[in-house]
């Protein structure tokens, strides 16, 4: 029985584009975050994988990136669960403004600190320890139940949301998970065994 558990970060949104604070706000894909997901769709069909549950947030650039995925794969008629618990981490009162007005406004060690700290929300936001908390027991209520059962999942999230799942599938700290970069639309392969730890893990990147 496999149990297959791909993660893929959305393609390049609006916002990133622009360099601004994005989390819980609801610009779409950007014409290269398009291509992103469609290159990623591409490059799972020429895996041949299949899937038979996808998941994603509550957030327009991750649904898009997750259909653009499976319409490349010819596998649209899977169940897509939405939930705002795989959203972005929160960035509360820095969300819309240009990360680098934001820096001239509170000081580039405090916005590195919120950015780059694992435990120290933003004014109004959410911590990255604060976004964990609330994807992982998602994660282990509803998305592991159905890789360990050998469904094949397709889980297409944020950069901190998915963190919060590499995290525990690669056994990092926290101390190093705020400064890992997650590419976007490079699909992680994960294979599970079956005490859900990691089996295999590939990272398909682009050729």
């Amino acid at each position: 029985m496999e149990r297959l558990l791909v993660l893929v970060r959305h393609g390049q949104s609006d916002w990133n584009l622009k360099n601004l604070f994005t989390g819980w706000k609801d610009p779409d894909l950007t014409d290269k975050g398009v291509a992103e997901a469609k290159s990623a769709g591409q490059r799972l069909k020429a895996l041949d994988l299949h899937f038979d549950l996808a998941f994603t947030s509550d957030l327009t650039r991750a649904q898009h990136t997750c259909s653009l995925i499976l319409t490349e794969m010819g596998q649209t008629q899977i169940p897509v669960t939405r939930d705002q618990a795989l959203n972005e981490r929160d960035y509360g009162d820095l969300s819309g403004l240009n990360k680098d007005d934001a820096r001239t406004r509170w000081g580039e060690e405090q916005v590195h600190l919120w950015r780059r700290s694992y435990d120290v929300p933003p004014p109004g936001g959410e911590s990255l320890k604060d976004t964990v908390a609330r994807v992982l027991p998602y994660y282990c209520q509803h998305i592991l139940p159905q890789v360990l059962n050998g469904k094949h999942v397709l889980v297409a999230a944020h950069g901190n949301s998915l963190r919060a799942l590499v995290m525990v599938l690669d056994g990092l700290s926290p101390d190093t998970i705020p400064s890992m970069e997650l590419e976007t639309g490079i699909p992680l392969i994960y294979r599970l065994n079956p005490d859900s730890t990691v089996a295999s893990k590939i990272v398909s990147h682009h050729g």
